[in-house]
């Protein structure tokens, strides 16, 4: 239900935070605009609705915002010396259980084409057409092949070494290939295909069945009219019937996703409710070379790499409920959460219980705020989940999204897009995890300005109001099989035939 909070703050938080803030969880922070490569930008959890998948959860965590599809000539790697993880707590304590922890790694082959009888490195990614639907497709051609493990920690996740889960499909290989990102129509011939046949099944140590596992580009999922958010909230929250239609300034754009189905017994401990969150982490050292390794024509490596890194890992980036640190967190604080844990969330409460966008929404737009304060709706909404839905008795109160596994899921075809408080109500929906097609942005509007409260003309006055940011998100918009959000947005669309 913190997920309900934050997005009306979306529209307001947005205006009084300028530039520190953008879609979803995108450079949300200051010091993550730095580092957008550990940068998440959203986490989905929810039972899988994919036919014949109902007993598995998908947990999708997308890195990197606001890819433009045309940037070459390096496009969007993961980082090596990043570690990238999903963490699950099976029983309200705010403390993780399971962690799943992604490391990459990415080589670079050399290419090279003979000019005047010379071999000399080609600056391209590809250096032909890539035809075919295996995961070596055109490898002869790739001037970049990435990988990545998938590693299990039970309990703290600094407290052990992970354990490799494997891909029964290639030995019991630790390794698992990342398609390259989709570069073009004239590079990919079936771009889809290729891509798809990057979903691995994957054996996960402790996990009696196994699951299914992808690393890649996708369209980012998330929708929002940025521009007009950013012009002091240039928009009519009312909604398209009022005048204004907003831009969707987010479709075009790409991300890096982690997708991982596991089964629900999996991921459970004694109680059905799980909660789940994201991060990412950076060494604490870095030191730069002057002088990074170049490449001979001969092909030979000449000096070491541009940057050396070392010493404990510290989380930089961290993710449950949309929006929260953009819109609800303050500015000074933000990256202070970006490091935190959900155990020490206590430090942000004031943010929860007295938040400044429905404030802000009521200056800009008239719209009457809630005046009943502490918010206790949005505290139960956002750090203990919503009683009779995702909430455990003697929960901790901390900030992640929460899913109750033994809600029924409902198809793709009859999803209500408000989720939980759509007509009719989608229990399946948000705040209860988090589906590609939940309308989070409008949700959470509806939430912050009082959509949970009981109806008061004096307490709250906007409580029943529709409000909206103008870009609808619904589930017709998404695959509906793994891992769901659609193939990316190529480079170049169509091939020019050569004169």
């Amino acid at each position: 239900m913190k997920t309900k909070l934050l997005t009306a703050s979306l529209l307001l938080s947005l205006a009084a935070i300028g530039n520190s803030v953008q879609a979803s969880s995108h450079r949300e922070a200051p010091f993550i605009t730095e580092h957008p490569k550990v940068d998440g930008t959203d986490f989905y959890m929810f039972r899988s609705y994919e036919t014949g998948r109902s007993d598995f959860v998908t947990l999708i965590a997308n890195y990197q915002p606001l890819q433009d599809s045309f940037g070459g000539p390096n496009y969007f790697t993961l980082d090596p010396e990043a570690v990238y993880e999903i963490h699950i707590d099976n029983d309200a304590n705010a403390i993780e259980d399971l962690t799943f922890q992604i490391r990459v790694n990415n080589a670079y082959q050399n290419a090279s084409i003979a000019v005047d009888g010379v071999q000399v490195p080609v600056p391209l990614l590809s250096l032909g057409r890539i035809v075919g639907a295996t995961p070596d497709a055109g490898d002869a051609l790739k001037n970049l092949r990435e990988t990545y493990t998938v590693g299990v920690i039970r309990g703290p996740r600094r407290a052990a070494a992970p354990q490799l889960a494997t891909n029964p499909s290639d030995g019991g290989s630790t390794i698992f290939r990342k398609p390259l990102d989709n570069i073009g129509e004239k590079t990919f011939a079936t771009y889809e295909a290729y891509a798809d046949s990057h979903i691995f099944p994957i054996s996960v140590p402790g996990c009696a069945t196994n699951g299914r596992v992808f690393v890649g580009q996708r369209n980012d999922g998330f929708r929002l009219p940025l521009g007009e958010v950013f012009d002091l909230v240039n928009l009519n929250p009312l909604g398209p019937a009022n005048g204004i239609a907003g831009l969707d300034d987010v479709v075009n754009k790409n991300v890096t996703t982690i997708a991982l189905e596991l089964p629900i017994s999996c991921l459970t401990g004694t109680q059905p409710i799980i909660g789940g969150w994201t991060t990412a982490s950076l060494r604490r050292a870095r030191t730069l070379n002057g002088t990074p390794a170049g490449t001979s024509t001969t092909g030979s490596a000449a000096g070491p790499a541009a940057a050396v890194e070392g010493g404990a890992f510290v989380q930089v980036s961290r993710l449950g409920t949309p929006l929260v640190n953009e819109l609800v967190i303050g500015i000074g604080d933000k990256d202070r959460f970006n490091a935190s844990e959900p155990r020490n969330d206590g430090q942000f409460i004031t943010y929860v219980q007295r938040p400044t966008l429905p404030e802000l929404i009521e200056i800009l737009f008239g719209a009457g705020a809630p005046n009943t304060f502490p918010r206790a709706d949005l505290v139960a909404a956002a750090l203990t989940g919503v009683m009779g839905l995702n909430q455990v008795s003697g929960v901790t109160p901390s900030e992640m999204l929460r899913l109750n596994t033994s809600t029924a899921v409902t198809p793709a075809a009859t999803q209500n897009r408000l989720g939980v408080i759509g007509t009719p109500s989608d229990a399946a929906g948000f705040p209860n995890g988090r589906r590609p097609g939940d309308d989070v942005v409008d949700i959470l509007l509806r939430v912050f300005m009082g959509a949970l409260l009981p109806p008061d003309p004096m307490a709250n006055p906007s409580g029943a109001a529709p409000l909206v940011d103008g870009v609808e998100v619904n589930a017709s918009q998404f695959r509906t099989t793994f891992p769901y959000l659609q193939t990316p947005r190529p480079g170049a669309v169509g091939v020019i035939p050569a004169p």
